[in-house]
């Protein structure tokens, strides 16, 4: 009976041995489940390994390369009153199309600027003639003065002579003097002996006589021939005084009148440029573009000069994409370091680490960098597409004002290095090496 008994009691043992037979796992399938697990505790260890491309990341927006074919904003010419839009938001214009008209508050006002112009052009013209008359009678005054000089020059030069004439004949005098008064003292020692007779004494005495009047004329003449040389020095001096006064004087009305037709002409450019503004009431484009927002109705607005009467914004083929990016990481971004950008509406898978593995994203170049923040602690930099790359999404939907997210690339490390970097906070770290095409500056797009 007790064994009886054992094998019954052995009977629901079997089955559960069964049971377990019949519901349990495949081999392979537990080897899978542990290899899973060792995947995924060796995976992070594995990843510490892994080369990681270390980046600065910046967010910005699309804008044209060249400044000039940015935004930007249409100003009225003049003040006045909006009549007429030819355009509307999104229309696209040709350089020199007509944009909007405008008139004047005023509609005598052209007629009054044409009235005064008129005026002033008399004014003009007369100051011209006695600009010209006066520089004529500078030229005459010049002539009869140079007349005048020769004339005095010569009548000065005939005194001289005088004094030279004169001067010869005080010698010729004062020689003969002295002969007679040889002559008659040698009479009177032969006289008082007795030796000559009293008649050639008193010829003797007479001849000094005559020789001591003709030193006193000669005297009296060389003196009044050197009055006159010194008045006709004199005369000569008082002639180029005059003459160089009246020159002067008339010098001085002719650059009067000439500064009078000078500001005559300025008074009728003045009033050629405000008639040119009132009749060029017809606002144009100045470049190739679309018509962005309209800053005037044309129920009759009043603006004034200066104002701003709509925003273009410049057809353009230069797209660039400008990144503002911490000060932090500004010392470490160089002209020509590689960028990796993804617009925005643009499909786009970016693995920041990997670029290469990026989907969607387009390459360029760091062409400049602001040397300045723009007052937050943000510097700004400017990217253009890089040539060796594929080429950016066409201006239709690149249009300027896209936002856009940049990485500028540095170097490449482990990432097991940039996960001790991250948690210990330390900056990225760029080579010590320039590179070599670091010295090429970046280019805008040909």
């Amino acid at each position: 009976m007790d064994g009886v008994h054992m094998l019954e009691g052995t009977k629901p043992l079997a089955r559960q041995f069964a049971v377990m037979a019949m519901v349990s796992q495949p081999h392979w399938l537990g080897r899978m489940a542990w290899s899973i697990v060792i995947i995924f505790v060796l995976t992070p260890f594995a990843m510490l390994l892994v080369p990681w491309q270390q980046n600065i990341k910046g967010m910005g927006r699309v804008l044209a390369f060249a400044p000039l074919e940015r935004e930007q904003s249409i100003k009225a010419p003049l003040g006045g009153r909006v009549v007429r839009w030819r355009v509307q938001e999104g229309s696209y214009v040709s350089a020199d199309d007509p944009l909007v008209e405008i008139s004047d508050i005023d509609p005598q006002l052209i007629g009054r600027l044409q009235q005064e112009r008129s005026a002033m052009q008399g004014k003009y013209e007369a100051s011209v003639e006695k600009a010209r008359s006066y520089e004529q009678q500078v030229t005459n005054l010049t002539a009869t003065r140079d007349l005048a000089v020769t004339a005095a020059s010569h009548r000065m030069e005939m005194a001289r002579e005088k004094v030279k004439s004169a001067n010869a004949t005080l010698e010729a005098s004062r020689a003969a003097l002295k002969a007679a008064d040889a002559q008659l003292q040698r009479h009177t020692s032969l006289q008082a002996d007795g030796l000559v007779s009293r008649r050639d004494f008193e010829v003797a005495e007479r001849d000094f006589q005559l020789a001591r009047t003709a030193v006193d004329s000669a005297e009296a003449s060389l003196k009044a021939a050197q009055n006159e040389q010194r008045a006709m020095e004199a005369e000569l001096e008082r002639i180029r005084a005059e003459s160089d006064s009246k020159i002067d004087s008339a010098r001085a009305t002719m650059n009067e009148a000439e500064g009078q037709v000078q500001e005559a002409l300025a008074s009728l450019a003045k009033l050629d440029v405000s008639i040119s503004r009132q009749q060029s009431q017809l606002v144009r484009a100045p470049r190739e573009g679309f018509v962005f927002r309209l800053h005037a109705s044309q129920d009759g607005e009043i603006v004034k000069a200066g104002d701003s009467l709509m925003v273009l914004v410049p057809k353009t083929d230069q797209q660039s994409v400008e990144l503002w990016i911490d000060g932090n990481d500004a010392p470490l971004v160089r002209p020509g370091s590689p960028v990796r950008l993804q617009f925005e509406g643009w499909p786009a898978v970016q693995f920041v680490g990997w670029p290469s593995v990026a989907v969607g994203t387009f390459g360029g170049r760091v062409a400049l960098i602001d040397s300045t923040d723009n007052g937050q602690g943000q510097f700004r930099v400017l990217v253009v597409p890089d040539e060796t790359e594929p080429d950016w999404p066409d201006s239709r939907y690149l249009r300027q004002g896209v936002r856009a997210k940049g990485w500028v690339l540095l170097n490449r490390v482990r990432m097991g290095y940039e996960v001790w970097r991250q948690l210990n906070g330390f900056p990225p770290v760029i080579s010590m090496n320039e590179p070599k095409d670091e010295g090429r500056k970046a280019e805008g797009p040909k």
